[in-house]
């Protein structure tokens, strides 16, 4: 089965082709990371109307790379939730004229179902149940994935996400938009015990987390040494903060494994990127004696073939939907 499959949830466009949720053909993407840069951050409306600019465009660069005509696919997927309201309508109004004009079934897909999905492109083999890490600029959250379509939130966090976090820290310290590498890229010349940060414990679940006082005590120590004139130790600060970040996460995760009798541990979604974490997930399923997914770095970012790989299964679960689809900014997993 050949999906054409549609992301535009926030600043990246993509248009893939995948064959049975396992086989990526093409993913063709526009980053507009250097539209956002200027204003620190993405700016809502410049990034529905990149959308709208390229979105067409990329889909015909899809099946020229592919070698595929119109008459070769099967159905179209697209993220329809959650995500920046304007972009998201952009990937799902474009998915239902591309539907309805090839006469194939539509297919809406959930964000980090789609995250978790890119796993199943990186590591074949993998099928579920297992644990699953989603952690990215607008969301993190621990997920008990029990079959394709069937999955249950264990902890998420409270207030900011760990990628915002990292956003938030790396723009007070002038690394830029988007903070992510900037931040990790310092942070292996730096101390991580430089700077005593905290890790947040958040309400009775012990699975939830919370990254906003976290990103709030890098502004404070930036600030102070702004203002008493001490110089920052912007490695040691980012070495630091990749260190809190990934306690927070690590740790839950595999106390979640543990509990759940789980040896088959995945991660996903853009901070699965980081150097630290990853590093500090490998060590961790090493010593318990647990299997880890993560996938390369080309499919932890927003992607097309994520959302065709979750395609696949919605569309086998008999989750299709007509032209009265409509995108959402925020929904349950």
């Amino acid at each position: 089965m050949l999906i054409l499959s549609v992301e535009s949830s926030c600043d990246e466009t993509a248009v893939a082709l995948v064959e049975d949720g396992r086989r990526v053909l093409t993913d063709q993407i526009f980053s507009q990371a250097d539209l956002h840069a200027v204003y620190g951050g993405v700016v809502p409306e410049i990034a529905a109307r990149s959308h709208l600019e390229v979105i067409s465009i990329l889909a015909e660069r899809a099946l020229i790379a592919a070698g595929v005509t119109r008459a070769d696919i099967d159905a179209v997927a697209c993220t329809y939730a959650p995500g920046l309201i304007g972009a998201v309508l952009v990937g799902v109004n474009f998915a239902k004229s591309a539907a309805l004009a090839l006469g194939v079934p539509l297919i809406p897909v959930h964000h980090i179902r789609g995250h978790i999905a890119a796993n199943y492109l990186a590591y074949p083999e993998l099928e579920p149940p297992f644990l699953c890490l989603a952690i990215s600029g607008g969301n993190t959250m621990l997920v008990d994935v029990r079959d394709y379509t069937d999955m249950r939130i264990l902890g998420q966090t409270r207030d900011d996400a760990a990628g915002e976090c990292f956003d938030k820290s790396a723009r007070v310290m002038g690394l830029g938009y988007p903070g992510g590498k900037p931040i990790d890229d310092l942070s292996r010349q730096g101390d991580d015990g430089r700077y005593d940060l905290p890790r947040p414990y958040v309400g009775q679940n012990p699975y939830d987390m919370s990254f906003s006082g976290l990103k709030t005590a890098v502004i404070n120590i930036a600030h102070h040494c702004e203002q008493t004139g001490e110089e920052l130790d912007k490695a040691g600060l980012a070495a630091s903060l990749c260190r809190a970040v990934s306690e927070s996460l690590v740790g839950r995760t595999m106390a979640a494994a543990g509990e759940l009798g789980y040896d088959k541990i995945a991660v996903a979604g853009g901070v699965a990127a980081n150097s630290r974490i990853r590093g500090d997930f490998e060590a961790a399923c090493q010593k318990a004696g647990a299997k880890l997914f993560i996938p390369p770095l080309k499919l932890c970012g927003d992607n097309g073939a994520m959302i065709g790989a979750q395609g696949y299964y919605e569309f086998l679960a008999g989750h299709t939907a007509d032209s009265s689809l409509n995108a959402y900014a925020s929904m349950a997993l």
